[in-house]
């Protein structure tokens, strides 16, 4: 009877001991439980992140028929930019973009010095991943865009593939309804003088607003006469699966051509580099940032190539040929007759629409592409006349592949 005491001490020590244990050991499985549903979760969002960046694949030479031109575009991002701000060199944020649904509207104060300056500082690495890169359309017009309805339907489905912008000239006041996908795609514009230095600066200005967003890839200078002569997905293919900026740059030897050099533009710039290409253009990304950053020779040619000379035929296509000709296809992918003669293009009227003039167009001339030969030389085509609207609105859901 007197071990009682201490065999109930011993049970009683030996029960606290595994309350004490069971314990530990629960604890343990809850910490082993954590780790195990933490490491879980980053794998779950590492695999949900890989299903939704979008991969790429390499076009086939494009053909004479439109419907060889059949790679899709990758998706784009689930989610829209919010906000973003690029800060000036003393460090405040004077630019501002805002997406609200499908609009977007910019807006900012700075000068052009300041927005070159701000546009040649953003990165030219290559986009992440999961971001996907746009062809970037900078329409050039002193008012409104007649053909507005017609690029309705060119860009209809492809959000997120594709941004706009507008450079009008500053008196303009009317906007487009709030549906449009031009709605609140005008930058801050300067008057725009036909021959003059002024048309190079708002070229310029188109390129540095559009180079603040990293993720446009590919350029394009239109003007309000400009139609789209394919659909939207083979205009993306087109572009996005060439290397080449598309930028008309030639040597001519006659008076329009190297009779406008200056002597006095020696030594910086030679006769030998001198070119003629057309104004309508599009390049890629790292000649739109030569041409933004470059102080060298545009004040040679602002000072020097005066009338007779015209700097929108002959500054970029000269400082392509210096600074990145085996980058450059040499030629324009917009068409245009000079066929007429004189110092502007043919323009055309609504009598002029039908199937076999604009097929003509479109598949009438052999180029290189991706080092083949296609017959898709042209996306774009000029001047059309406003009147024009209604006929390719109605040719356009055959002819174009565009709906209804």
């Amino acid at each position: 009877m007197g071990n009682e005491p201490h065999l109930l001490q011993r049970i009683s020590k030996a029960f606290y001991f595994q309350l004490q244990s069971s314990h530990i050991f629960q604890f343990f499985f809850f910490v082993i439980g954590l780790t195990f549903g933490f490491v879980a979760c980053l794998y779950l969002k590492s695999f949900l992140v890989s299903l939704q960046a979008p991969t790429y694949s390499t076009l086939p030479p494009i053909s004479s028929t439109v419907t060889q031109a059949s790679h899709t575009p990758p998706p784009p991002p689930l989610e829209l930019l919010l906000s973003s701000f690029v800060e000036s060199a003393d460090g405040t944020s004077n630019y501002a973009r805002v997406s609200l649904k499908k609009q977007e509207f910019l807006t900012h104060n700075m000068s052009d010095q300041e927005l070159f300056q701000n546009a040649s500082m953003v990165s030219q690495t290559e986009l992440p991943g999961w971001q996907v890169p746009k062809v970037a359309f900078m329409f050039m017009t002193k008012g409104p865009l007649p053909f507005s309805l017609l690029w309705e339907k060119f860009f209809k489905g492809h959000e997120g593939l594709y941004s706009i912008y507008v450079h009008a000239h500053p008196s303009f006041n009317d906007s487009e309804p709030e549906d449009s996908i031009f709605y609140g795609r005008r930058i801050p514009s300067q008057p725009v003088y036909w021959g003059t230095s002024s048309m190079i600066d708002a070229e310029r200005r188109l390129l540095a607003n559009a180079l603040l967003d990293i993720s446009n890839q590919r350029f394009v200078l239109l003007s309000d006469s400009c139609i789209p002569l394919f659909n939207f997905k083979i205009v993306y293919n087109y572009l996005m699966d060439s290397n080449l900026s598309f930028l008309g740059s030639f040597d001519d030897p006659r008076k329009a051509g190297r009779g406008r050099y200056s002597p006095q533009m020696w030594p910086i710039i030679n006769i030998t580099d001198w070119r003629k290409g057309s104004q309508w253009f599009e390049v890629h990304r790292d000649l739109a940032m030569h041409i933004v950053s470059d102080t060298k020779y545009y004040p040679i040619f602002q000072k020097h190539c005066l009338m007779p000379c015209y700097m929108d035929e002959h500054y970029i296509p000269t400082l392509a040929n210096m600074l990145y000709s085996e980058f450059n296809s040499n030629r324009s992918i917009t068409w245009v007759d000079w066929s007429r003669g004189g110092p502007h293009p043919a323009k055309f009227g609504w009598g002029e629409i039908t199937d076999e003039f604009l097929n003509q167009i479109r598949f009438g001339s052999t180029c290189p592409y991706n080092e083949n030969t296609t017959s898709i030389c042209f996306l774009f085509a000029r001047k059309f006349l406003p009147s024009t609207l209604e006929p390719l609105l109605r040719v356009a859901p055959l002819l174009l592949g565009l709906e209804p």
